[in-house]
């Protein structure tokens, strides 16, 4: 997202399938014109072997997980490949931090930095903490006014407050399976009864170009939002992103602006793509995730990802 106001479509949850539409060679990693702004944080030419360690950020649904929750083929060994080469992998998604856990378990991960909640949170792996992880930055906001001005909108939406590391405070239930940890009912008041790193919007009904028409006739000026496949809207602090947290684990980790790599297929991946020496967008991803790409790769169902996996080692 390039700017507070600007309604981005996201696949932040895995509760709608993403449209089909693939390169015509599977699983290789085509070649598509790069937008202006894409890679502009780099330093030096987009990140390939041999330009030493590399920080490659990966989204999860729609890039490495299907939208029926399978692990694309190859892509536990493709990552462990890359790690055995040196390099830092991470995962960067719109997930809170107890879906992405789970995730990382299924993927051999146990070192070195997560990227929960569209940048919100961004947590450590730790062997010698009782979680196996910390949490090494929080961002939040207080959420009220986004809360009152859709709520007036949106009578009968369901809206949620995550909890980090714990679940979501809501003010009904959402359909099962769409919100991970503990859903702790409350009244609509108590959602902002403190400042919090993510608020959810579902709309039952509701399309979604009816939401991201809502969101850019409200303005909400003073939050990042995206708007999902679905009637589903996150809404994260002013200016935090994907791209944003990444660029602070690049600095602790010491990686060079031009040696990271980001794979991703949402809108809430535009900016990471945008930000990575080496943006990589999925075969199935709407035009505007291909345009911020430097390359193309595969869609989910060709395991994409791997391809791209593949060529850093």
């Amino acid at each position: 997202m390039t700017g507070p106001s600007q309604a981005v479509t996201s696949t932040t949850r895995p509760d709608a399938a993403a449209p089909a539409g693939a390169p015509s060679h599977p699983g290789e990693v085509a070649p598509s014109g790069t937008a202006p702004g894409a890679g502009e944080t780099a330093a030096v030419s987009p990140a390939r072997p041999g330009e030493g360690p590399l920080l490659v950020a990966l989204d999860i649904d729609g890039t490495i997980l299907s939208h029926e929750d399978v692990l694309s083929e190859g892509v536990v060994e493709a990552i462990a490949a890359v790690r055995a080469a040196g390099h830092h992998v991470m995962l960067s998604s719109g997930r809170s931090l107890i879906a992405v856990l789970p995730i990382a378990e299924r993927l051999g991960l146990d070192e070195g930095y997560m990227v929960c909640s569209n940048g919100s949170v961004t947590a450590r792996f730790d062997a010698s903490s009782p979680t196996g992880y910390v949490v090494d930055e929080v961002i939040t906001f207080n959420p009220e006014n986004a809360l009152r001005l859709l709520r007036d909108h949106l009578p009968d939406a369901l809206f949620a407050v995550e909890d980090v590391g714990v679940g979501f405070r809501m003010n009904d239930l959402f359909p099962h399976g769409e919100l991970d940890g503990e859903h702790r009912v409350v009244d609509f008041e108590e959602l902002w009864s403190g400042e919090v790193t993510r608020v959810v919007v579902r709309g039952p009904g509701a399309t979604s170009e009816e939401f991201s028409e809502l969101a850019r006739s409200l303005g909400l000026s003073d939050v990042t939002y995206a708007v999902g496949w679905t009637a589903w809207m996150d809404i994260a602090p002013l200016g935090v992103t994907k791209a944003s947290a990444l660029e602070r684990v690049r600095g602790l980790l010491g990686v060079a602006p031009g040696a990271t790599v980001a794979v991703g297929d949402g809108s809430n991946d535009i900016d990471m793509l945008r930000w990575a020496g080496r943006g990589v967008a999925m075969g199935h991803a709407e035009p505007e995730v291909k345009e911020a790409a430097d390359e193309v790769t595969g869609s989910i169902d060709e395991a994409g990802a791997v391809a791209v996996l593949r060529s850093l080692v």
